[in-house]
């Protein structure tokens, strides 16, 4: 899983042999002196430098550093580590050295809350109450970045988890995105006649056995999802059980990929016609670009249904965000550019390269796909909930999605995974809040 909650669909799991040896390698190098492709952390006159675990982004902070650039006089200088489990053990083992990058690309929520509570962390309350009063960023999100009442992140991005789907395909068959549950089961039904696998789902790489569950189980009940991912409801609960029934019979029905079904290969399968939706972030609208696929003529997107035409709507939402390390040889400069991040001629650059959400919501993602979801989040109020991944403490998320894993490979039962989730809950909940005391 990455760092900043974003992974790249062509991460695939690795052999615990691998993950030992990358992790060693990633902190050699940085111990070294140097970080992905064996660039420096060392500071460089008119640059800020980036950790970050996605060099597919390179290019795009290179872009929205020229903007920056023209406002705070720093470039940023992407710094790439693209395993993951190294990523993350270099950044926590250098972030109080002077090893450490100027900017840090993180997750939100827990996985930052475990971060800053580490110590070593600037904090950023200042910069967060400066785009608030400028309207540049949502009040809301402001728990998801902070730690003990204080911000310690500023938001990278903003995407949305949604049902991208084949429209030449719906088309031919004489569909359209639902917008109840009932026209969701007859899409599936129609797909599945005609050959063709209704929905994408995937453990590959670990972390997307999460999607389907916070889905389901926000669709079922919204105000459950938000009460059991703060510990406050479990997950052996009645709309629990409810989403892993769902799930359990869209699997017996042939309606979804086999697990192994590898998501780097979604917007093909999607073009080919051979998988009709495929739930995934927004951010994998650059993924639909490069398989040749246009925004609108041959693929759409619609945020699933709720289960009950009376259940309030929701979202999952997730957000990355940058940190500062206290101990950054370039601090003022990065903190310069945190500053200006949300300004939104940087955004618009930033947004475009996506194809994605901006975490500034007065700039419109120009992605027309994209731009219709934030016309629809807005129009019909819909709650934005945080992504499990990085809702509960990490401890507790990282066991349960090997669980899930499980139980999409029917290795085990619907009732037996809550089960087993649910004790994990009740140990890592009280672990959390005992190291909180």
């Amino acid at each position: 899983m990455s760092a900043s909650g974003r992974t790249s669909s062509a991460t695939a799991p690795l052999a615990r042999r691998r993950l030992l040896v990358g992790a060693a390698a990633g902190a050699a190098a940085l111990t070294a002196g140097g970080c992905a492709r064996g660039a420096s952390t060392s500071a460089q006159p008119g640059t800020t430098s980036i950790s970050n675990d996605n060099a597919t982004w390179d290019d795009g902070y290179r872009a929205a550093g020229r903007e920056l650039e023209k406002i705070t006089g720093f470039s940023l200088r992407p710094l790439s580590n693209p395993s993951v489990t190294s990523y993350q053990q270099v950044v926590q083992m250098t972030l109080q050295t002077s090893k450490a990058s100027d900017l840090v690309k993180w997750a939100s929520g827990y996985q930052l809350k475990r971060l800053a509570r580490a110590g070593g962390l600037t904090d950023l309350t200042h910069v967060w109450e400066g785009y608030a009063a400028k309207g540049w960023v949502r009040g809301t999100s402001r728990e998801a970045v902070s730690y003990r009442g204080k911000a310690f992140g500023i938001p990278l991005y903003e995407s949305y988890y949604v049902l991208f789907y084949s429209k030449p395909v719906f088309r031919k068959l004489g569909l359209s995105a639902p917008g109840s549950w009932e026209q969701l089961l007859h899409c599936a039904e129609v797909l599945k006649r005609n050959g063709i696998t209704p929905f994408l789902a995937s453990q590959v790489g670990g972390w997307p056995a999460i999607e389907w569950f916070q889905e389901l189980v926000s669709k079922v009940d919204p105000g459950f999802y938000g009460r059991l991912v703060a510990g406050e409801a479990s997950y052996t609960d009645e709309p629990a059980r409810q989403a892993m029934d769902i799930w359990h019979d869209f699997m017996r029905k042939g309606w979804m990929t086999p697990p192994d079904f590898d998501q780097a290969r979604g917007p093909g399968a999607l073009k080919e016609g051979t998988v009709g939706m495929f739930l995934h972030g927004t951010w994998q609208a650059s993924g639909m670009s490069a398989a040749g696929m246009k925004p609108g003529t041959d693929y759409g997107a619609f945020i699933l249904p709720t289960v009950r035409p009376s259940t309030p709507k929701s979202v999952i939402a997730e957000s990355g965000v940058f940190v500062v390390p206290g101990r950054a040889s370039s601090h003022e400069a990065a903190k310069a550019n945190v500053g200006a991040w949300l300004t939104p001629s940087v955004q618009r650059v930033w947004s475009d390269f996506l194809q994605d959400s901006s975490a500034n919501p007065t700039v419109r993602a120009g992605n027309p796909v994209v731009a219709e979801l934030q016309r629809d989040i807005a129009r019909n109020r819909r709650t934005a909930l945080v992504r499990y991944w990085e809702a509960s403490p990490p401890s507790l998320i990282q066991g349960n999605t090997n669980d899930l894993g499980g139980f999409m490979a029917g290795q085990t039962s619907p009732a037996s995974t809550l089960r087993r989730m649910q004790e994990r809950a009740h140990g890592e909940w009280a672990a959390w809040k005992r190291d909180e005391a």
